[in-house]
């Protein structure tokens, strides 16, 4: 133990009260808003009382704030949970038929909060409490169940919040019960009324969809509700220690996807924050842009994963999303030191965020905030919103990381004036940790930045200093000395980057290092990591089927033995992430096809990302065409696995809710089952498509060297007709037998995208088909495949055929094989095949086992201004070289983007 002397410990103790003076200062200065209206209503309730936060709430007595009451009356709830405040949750207004509040207030925007405990009221059962809840042309609520929603979550009370304009002196709501069941009733326990300066609205044109170009506006016809409110790095912020807007921020961490999930970096305590010139304080507290959460300090580690946070929200509705950014690190002062994408459900936000550029370059500790509208795919029940943060690396940034202070996203009204989503879904029985209950808190855990307000106080003063000691201390011993990317270190590193093994817990859910509750569970099976490694017997490596950019892929049998499976590991040093793992799953689990690869189920326990496939017994098309030493497919046999292909893809267009466009189309994503039955795999870089109003999906560019789509390359537009282009390559590839790239070619024929269509033209195609295949294709068969193939790879999106017209051509070409393959026909004609002569020098198109093959990735880290990554590799080292039978499920590309 160290000794200090009674001289350092005066200075030290002097040092800390000056920072504390400073510190007190600065909260004095930060002017909160005062509202002119503030009314809570404990309902039910028959006197004036006050809550643990020292605030009023008014009685619920001689109908002071009904204007129609119907037959309603108060009831006190039959039972009290542990960690549920009395105040305003011990008391209800309950009612079998409508009832209305009506509250005298200033014109202007105000904050509703409603608040509910789901409990037996006047012998009511509380699942039989289902209404409806609206404001003027407003319905906020429908169809309402606190119980389902506490039953779902778990949480013990909820709370509401809502964003609304009042354009006269009275605000008027109205409960209503739904018809169904006969005994439905509706309930409040505590009603808010707050006003508020119009912080979130916006006219100007500024505010833009992510993914479209056109403006949103926020305006006084706009109601939100408050879904989530973060403090993004640090603790939750009690709703006494607001801006004077009672709101509550609550800790980021349960809603962190993945195994990395970066470090909370506190600003240092001498740093004064600041308010720009017009934001006004009372935006978001100090508490928030004082604390942040970082990647972390290692650039090779950051480069290699994104900082993702996942949101449950109701489909159909569009969801405001605001960022709030203050630079906190000493070391970052200038442009271009910290500089990072920011990405709204797969699509990019801001290609280069720089928090130092946003705020003029005056330096780091100043509050900024940035708007998003966010317009997810439609849908019903509720899907994921997805944030996610990683390195810009095309601006070459000092410090190749990103930061993050605080979240809040808001559901907007649709054009009816609608606000209200469905119940959620109860998931299986689960028992709830009072301590890790979301939200709302007891008042009781709302103290830890209130204490400020009181600093006359001595006995206050010194629980500050003891808290600054313990944050100087905390300080000292996670300070982070950040890596320029000319440092980086290599090496391999654990799943558990930076985080700890709970990744993204949830109040769904105790299990440690799970975010389950963020995944589909009803198609797809959630295994265990013990189960997992059963099932590979720990791992063997002679279980080893292959290794790709995702990880390795193992060998292993489930439930007892008796079925084999694929089972995909995550590499936490991958170019791939979470993102992948979230779209393979989010996609697999929803998609049942007998041409689409069938996901099994997955696990994420321990900071793990692993997938578990069926098993394909005969692994990848292309182990069948060359570079192997399997027996050559017979014409037929290579026909019905592209029709099969072509099938699965056809689906993934037009079968499945959305248009689902794939991607990454290779022969290495074409698997073959054990009866030879095609079926395509690896969604990780999959989309969903256009919508009918719009004509592609701006996006950028992923996908393989050699299949990409060159105006989905210049243009950055996906659509459908990507997918074909690259499935005509494919079909080249099944005809040819060379890889889609052969870098050890003369460079006319490196790119068979190019080289086929250039045969084709000059009418000497028949020149580069397989050898095998000599006097083995009927003419009618090969002209009607080359034309289709043909017109795939056409350059102009709207010139290729669909995948349905891919598909038909596909199938008639086998008719014409097989109807004509009786008179034994070959290539040209009547011509034999065997009669060819083939031009070794300028047409090499046979089984070459010296030669190389390049498959590489191609990204694009911002919307305009194409970066391609390879991973650096060289162009002619690229291969499938030592992937055996399903490696092709470690073939994941880069996520960045998506």
């Amino acid at each position: 133990m160290k000794i200090i002397t009674e001289g350092r410990f005066h200075v030290s103790l002097l040092y800390l009260l000056l920072l504390l003076l400073v510190s007190a200062s600065h909260l004095i200065s930060a002017a909160n808003y005062t509202p002119t209206d503030q009314i809570l209503l404990n309902c039910g309730a028959s006197s004036n009382s006050s809550d643990a936060d020292k605030r009023a709430w008014s009685a619920d007595d001689n109908n002071k704030f009904l204007s129609s009451s119907g037959d309603s009356k108060t009831s006190p709830a039959a039972t009290q949970g542990s960690s549920v405040s009395e105040i305003p949750y011990m008391t209800a207004r309950i009612s079998q038929s409508p009832f209305t509040y009506s509250f005298s207030v200033a014109a202007g925007r105000k904050i509703v909060r409603l608040y509910f405990y789901p409990s037996t009221y006047d012998g009511l059962n509380a699942t039989d409490g289902l209404f409806s809840f609206s404001f003027g042309p407003y319905t906020l609520l429908k169809n309402f169940s606190a119980a389902q929603t506490v039953e779902a979550l778990p949480y013990a009370v909820i709370v509401k919040e809502f964003i609304v304009n009042v354009e006269g002196g009275s605000l008027n709501m109205t409960f209503t019960p739904e018809s169904t069941p006969s005994n439905a009733y509706a309930f409040v326990n505590g009603i808010e009324v707050t006003s508020m300066p119009d912080i979130y609205s916006n006219t100007d044109g500024t505010l833009t969809m992510v993914g479209s170009s056109g403006a949103f506006t926020i305006d006084n016809s706009t109601a939100l509700e408050n879904v989530f409110r973060l403090n993004v790095g640090g603790s939750d912020i009690s709703p006494s220690a607001d801006t004077g807007l009672y709101r509550s921020w609550y800790d980021d961490q349960p809603y962190l996807f993945g195994a990395a999930i970066g470090i909370p970096y506190p600003a240092d305590p001498t740093m004064n924050i600041t308010y720009p010139t017009g934001t006004p304080t009372y935006v978001a507290p100090k508490d928030v842009y004082s604390t942040a959460r970082t990647m972390g300090p290692n650039a090779r580690i950051n480069i290699n994963y994104n900082l993702t946070w996942v949101f449950s929200i109701d489909s159909g509705f569009s969801y405001l999303v605001r960022l709030h950014f203050c630079e906190v690190s000493t070391n970052t002062t200038k442009s271009n030191q910290r500089v990072f994408a920011i990405y709204l459900n797969n699509q990019t936000a801001e290609p280069e965020a720089d928090v130092i550029a946003w705020t003029g370059n005056q330096g780091n500790g100043i509050a900024f905030h940035k708007d998003y509208v966010v317009n997810p795919p439609d849908g019903k029940g509720q899907q994921d919103l997805w944030l996610a943060l990683t390195p810009n690396q095309r601006t070459k940034p000092q410090y190749y990381d990103s930061i993050l202070n605080g979240v809040e996203i808001f559901k907007v009204n649709t054009s009816d004036g609608n606000l209200a989503g469905p119940n959620p879904i109860p998931g299986p029985k689960v028992t709830a940790d009072p301590s890790k209950v979301l939200r709302p808190r007891t008042s009781q855990s709302r103290n830890h930045t209130a204490i400020v307000a009181g600093a006359a106080s001595g006995a206050i003063v010194l629980a500050l200093i003891i808290g600054l000691c313990v944050l100087v201390a905390y300080r000292r011993r996670n300070r982070v000395n950040y890596q320029p990317a000319s440092d980086a270190t290599s090496g391999w590193l654990p799943l558990s980057l930076y985080g700890n093994s709970h990744s993204a817990g949830s109040a769904k859910t105790n299990t440690t290092g799970s975010y389950a509750s963020s995944l589909p569970s009803n198609l797809c099976r959630h295994f265990s990591f013990a189960e997992i490694k059963a099932a590979t017997k720990n791992f063997d490596e002679s279980r080893v089927l292959g290794v790709g950019g995702f990880g390795k892929v193992y060998r292993g049998e489930i439930d007892g033995g008796t079925t084999k499976v694929a089972i995909k590991r995550g590499n936490p040093m991958s170019e791939q992430g979470v993102h992948e793992f979230q779209t393979e799953i989010e996609m697999l689990s929803k998609l049942r096809h007998r041409h689409l690869v069938s996901l099994i189920g997955y696990c994420e326990e321990n900071c793990e990302m692993i997938l578990v496939y069926d098993y394909m017994a005969y692994g990848t098309m292309r182990e069948h065409l060359y570079k192997t030493q399997n027996s050559p497919l017979p014409w037929k046999q290579r026909l019905e696995i592209c029709i099969g292909a072509a099938r699965g893809l056809h689906y993934l267009h037009t079968g499945a809710k959305h248009t689902i466009i794939h991607r990454d189309v290779k022969t290495t994503n074409i698997l073959l089952d054990e009866k030879w039955v095609a079926k395509v795999s690896d969604f990780g870089l999959s989309k969903t498509g256009p919508t009918l109003d719009h004509t592609h999906v701006s996006t950028v560019v992923k996908g393989s060297f050699g299949y990409l789509d060159p105006e989905y390359f210049r243009r950055q537009q996906l659509t459908e007709k990507s997918d074909v282009y690259s499935f005509g390559v494919v079909l080249f590839e099944a005809l040819c037998a060379r890889p889609a790239l052969n870098p050890t070619l003369a460079k006319e024929q490196v790119s068979l995208a190019e080289w086929a269509p250039y045969c084709y033209k000059k009418g000497m195609l028949d020149q580069i088909v397989d050898p095998y295949l000599k006097g083995k294709i009927t003419p009618e068969c090969f002209k009607k495949f080359s034309e289709t193939a043909m017109k795939c790879v056409l350059d102009q999106g709207i010139e290729r055929p669909s995948m349905g017209d891919v598909l038909w051509n596909l199938e008639f070409a086998l008719q014409l094989q097989e109807s004509a393959e009786e008179n034994g026909k070959g290539v040209g004609g009547d011509m034999d095949m065997n009669e060819i002569k083939y031009d070794d020098g300028n047409c090499k198109g046979k089984n070459d086992m010296s030669s190389d093959v390049y498959e590489g990735n191609v990204t694009d880290s911002r919307s305009s201004g194409i970066d391609m990554s390879i991973g650096g590799r060289s162009l002619a080292s690229e291969d499938s070289e030592g992937l055996t039978p399903s490696a092709v499920f470690s073939q994941i590309m880069n996520p960045k983007g998506r």
